[in-house]
C-alpha cells in the first residue's frame, strides 16, 4: 500500500536498529500525536543523513536542549512502512523547521515507467530533533562492525572477501 505522511509538527523523531552487530536494520521513526512512521533505511543512508545534517545544523543558531535517552528509543512497531530509497534535506528559514523528504525506494518494473508512485514521508524537525538525529545516527553507524582498510566494507568476525584484493588474501587489519 502506498501512503504518504506529513508530519508538520512532529512528536519525536529518531533512528535506531534491530537485530545484532552486523546483522542490523537500521530504522527511521517519527510520531505525530497518534501517527507512528518507521522507515527501513540502510547503514549508508544513515551516516550521510546524520554527516549532512551536522554540516547544515553548523550554519543555524545552536539548538536548545536537544531530546535525550529514553525520547530517543525505538517505538514498537510491527513491520517498517516502507525502505527508504531516496532522502531530501533542507532547512526552512520562515518556519526554522528543517524539512526532510524520505522516498520509497522505486520497485516498479523498467517497462512500467507509468506505475504507482512509492510511499513517503515529508516532516518538517525542529534544529534539536535534527542535532539529536545526527548525534543518534552517528553513535549508531560507529557502533558497528569496523569498515575494511581496503574497501570500505564491514568487517566479518566470520571472513571477508576483499574486493580490492580478488577475494586472495585477506586484508591487513
Amino acid at each position: 500500500m502506498n501512503a504518504s505522511y506529513e508530519l508538520a509538527r512532529p512528536d519525536r523523531v529518531t533512528v535506531g536498529t534491530v537485530g545484532p552487530v552486523g546483522e542490523r536494520v537500521f530504522l527511521l521513526q517519527v510520531r505525530e500525536g497518534r501517527q507512528l512512521v518507521t522507515m527501513k533505511l540502510e547503514k549508508q543512508q544513515v551516516a550521510a543523513l546524520s554527516a549532512y545534517l551536522g554540516r547544515l545544523l553548523r550554519g543555524l543558531e545552536r539548538p536548545a536542549e536537544l531530546p535525550t535517552g529514553s525520547e530517543l528509543e525505538l517505538e514498537p512497531f510491527d513491520e517498517p512502512d516502507f525502505v527508504v530509497g531516496t532522502i531530501g534535506v533542507t532547512y526552512d528559514n520562515d518556519t526554522d523547521r528543517v524539512m526532510l523528504v524520505a522516498d520509497e525506494v522505486d520497485t516498479s518494473e523498467p517497462e512500467e515507467p507509468e506505475g504507482p508512485e512509492g510511499s513517503s514521508t515529508r516532516m518538517a524537525m525542529t534544529r534539536e530533533q535534527a542535532a539529536a538525529l545526527a548525534i543518534k545516527g552517528t553513535e549508531l553507524v560507529e557502533s558497528g562492525r569496523p569498515p575494511c582498510p581496503l574497501c570500505g566494507y564491514p568487517l566479518d568476525a566470520r571472513g571477508h572477501v576483499c574486493p580490492r584484493t580478488n577475494g586472495n588474501s585477506p586484508p591487513l587489519t
